[in-house]
């Protein structure tokens, strides 16, 4: 099914699949393509509508019965640690952030399979091959970084590929080593992503998706500072219990709607006009 506003870019829902993070769930995405010269400005727009990047792909969730899943993202401004938070970066302070271009490695797809075979065997992307994660990392038409964390030995502990928004850092996709659970490397490079987008002076670090219900996403609600795109805005979330995860079968507009309350940039920025 396409659907299409007067300018690029075209919007496209997919087809029912079984939910990854509630059970007995079906899901359905929106998304467009990201390509082009505006690329970049698509992707700031639509970030801040609650949109996701995957590869050449922008996407959110759009299900038939279930808005469970929000877009979630920390105000850096208003972010404070919890005691739990200042021993995770205690524990992991012996390591070395280095930022480089979106280049796949053997070393990185060596810990990429380690992470998912003790911590999602069954999941979406247990199957990935080294030419589809060497994809995922470097299929980007936008500002794109890989974030390496290594220890005194230089040996590779954690990954994150991040894209740079004009308001934020994006955590687009994120693995570690499975060797040290108790060092809380996820929540380690969210924190990391929180010191340098003050570095950068940038307001927020986007994080995906928070899905009240969902054990797999719980742990974002445990950053203060947090807020969830809800009724078309960004709003602070204040208590993860207040959000439902309920089917309700008008809980999601019409697709049509939907892409029609869609805020695109302008094709000629300033300075640019044809």
């Amino acid at each position: 099914m396409r659907h299409t506003l007067p300018i690029a870019p075209q919007f496209y829902v997919t087809a029912p699949q079984p939910c990854p993070y509630l059970d007995g769930r079906m899901e359905r995405k929106l998304f467009t393509a990201l390509q082009g010269e505006n690329a970049d400005r698509l992707n700031n727009s639509l970030s801040q509508q609650g949109f996701r990047r995957s590869q050449n792909v922008l996407y959110r969730p759009s299900c038939a019965e279930c808005s469970a899943c929000l877009s979630a993202r920390i105000d850096v401004r208003r972010m404070t640690l919890s005691r739990s938070q200042r021993k995770i970066l205690r524990r992991n302070e012996h390591l070395t952030r280095k930022t480089t271009s979106p280049w796949a490695t053997e070393e990185q797809f060596t810990l990429f399979r380690r992470y998912l075979d003790e911590r999602h065997a069954d999941g979406g992307m247990a199957d990935m091959d080294v030419f589809e994660f060497a994809a995922m990392i470097e299929e980007t038409p936008i500002r794109s970084r890989v974030i390496e964390y290594t220890d005194e030995l230089r040996e590779l502990q954690a990954v994150s590929l991040t894209d740079v928004l004009d308001d934020g850092l994006s955590m687009v996709y994120s693995f570690y080593t499975p060797d040290r659970p108790r060092a809380g490397l996820g929540t380690f490079m969210i924190l990391d992503h929180v010191r340098l987008a003050q570095e950068l002076d940038l307001p927020y670090v986007y994080l995906g998706y928070w899905v009240p219900g969902s054990q797999k996403m719980g742990y974002k609600a445990n950053f203060s500072g947090l807020e969830i795109y809800l009724g078309g805005e960004w709003q602070p979330m204040n208590d993860p219990e207040a959000y439902s995860h309920e089917t309700h079968p008008l809980s999601t507009d019409p697709i049509a709607e939907q892409v029609a309350n869609i805020q695109l940039p302008d094709r000629h920025p300033t300075g640019q006009r044809g």
